[in-house]
C-alpha cells in the first residue's frame, strides 16, 4: 500500500512546488523502464553497501524508485527491520508496491518528509538527493528523522556528471547543476552533522550508441537536452557527431562523478 500522508508536504515557493511536479513526472513516465535502464545507478548503489551498519530496526530509502534497494535493505536487516520507501514519484511507487508488498511506501518530499523526529535509525539514499532543489532542507529533514547515534548514507553526483553528454549537445541548459562536495558538507554540519564525511569517484559507463546513451538518462527520469519536440534532424546529427569523437574501445562514454556521505547524528 502507499501512503500519501496529508499535510506532509512543508509550505514551499511556487518554483520548489513546480520542479517537484517536474520531477515526480519524468520520473513515473520512466517508472516501468526504470530498473531496465538503470545499470549505472545500481552499480553506484554499492559504495553504500559496504558503510551500512551492523544493525537497524527502522530504515528510510529516500528517492527508493521502484524499491531495488529497500527490498535488498530489507533482506539485510532482517524481519525486525521496517524498511520504509520513500519517493516523490507515484509511479515509482506503484511500481514497487507491486513487486515489494511487505514494505511500507510513502509519497513524499525530500525537504519534508512525513515522518516524526528520531523516527529511523538508518537513512539510504542512492542518487536521489541531486534532484532535490533546497539542499539545506533536505540534510536538515534527514538530520530531524535520525535517532541519535543514527546514520545517513546517501550517494548524489557532483559537479562533471554527464560531460559528454555535454559536450555532445553543446552546453545544454536543462542538465542539471550538480553541487560540489564542500557545498554538501557545509549543507550537512547547517543541518546538525558534527561528522560529515564525503568520498569522489568517477564512475564511467559505456553505451553503443548516442541512442542507447539517452535511453539509459531518460529511462531513469533524467532530462534530454533540450525538450524532444524542438530536436531537429539537424540537432541529433550534430550531436552524434560530437559524441563520435569521444568514441573508446569500449563504446560512448558517460562519466558520472559520485559524490558519497556518511552522515553520523552523535549520540
Amino acid at each position: 500500500m502507499i501512503h500519501s500522508p496529508a499535510g506532509s508536504i512543508a509550505p514551499a515557493t511556487w518554483q520548489h512546488i513546480e520542479w517537484r511536479r517536474h520531477v515526480a513526472r519524468a520520473f513515473s513516465r520512466s517508472a516501468h523502464r526504470y530498473t531496465r535502464l538503470a545499470r549505472a545507478q545500481q552499480a553506484m548503489g554499492a559504495a553504500l553497501w559496504s558503510q551500512l551498519p551492523p544493525r537497524a530496526d527502522r530504515v528510510l530509502d529516500l528517492g527508493c524508485g521502484p524499491g531495488h534497494w529497500s527490498r535488498r535493505l530489507a533482506d539485510r536487516f532482517g524481519a525486525k527491520c521496517q524498511v520504509v520507501g520513500l519517493d516523490v514519484s507515484l509511479g515509482m511507487l506503484e511500481s514497487a508496491a507491486a513487486t515489494h508488498s511487505d514494505i511500507r511506501w510513502l509519497c513524499g518530499d525530500a525537504a519534508s518528509l512525513p515522518l516524526a523526529d528520531s523516527a529511523v535509525s538508518l537513512v539510504f539514499s542512492n542518487l536521489a538527493l541531486q534532484w532535490c532543489p533546497d539542499l539545506d532542507a533536505a540534510l536538515a529533514e534527514v538530520y530531524r528523522v535520525l535517532r541519535p547515534g543514527g546514520r545517513a548514507l546517501i550517494n548524489t553526483l557532483g559537479p562533471g556528471t554527464l560531460r559528454e553528454v555535454a559536450h555532445a549537445w553543446d552546453a545544454p541548459t536543462a542538465l542539471l547543476d550538480f553541487r560540489s562536495r564542500q557545498q554538501h558538507l557545509a549543507s550537512a554540519r547547517r543541518a546538525g552533522f558534527a561528522r560529515a564525511y564525503c568520498e569522489i569517484a568517477t564512475e564511467r559507463f559505456h553505451y553503443p550508441d548516442l541512442a542507447a546513451v539517452m535511453a539509459s538518462i531518460k529511462g531513469v527520469g533524467a532530462q534530454t537536452p533540450r525538450p524532444a519536440a524542438h530536436l531537429t534532424r539537424t540537432d541529433l546529427a550534430r550531436a552524434e557527431r560530437r559524441y563520435e569523437t569521444l568514441r573508446t574501445s569500449a563504446g560512448l562514454p558517460v562519466s558520472y562523478f559520485r559524490l558519497t556521505l556518511r552522515l553520523d547524528k552523535e549520540s
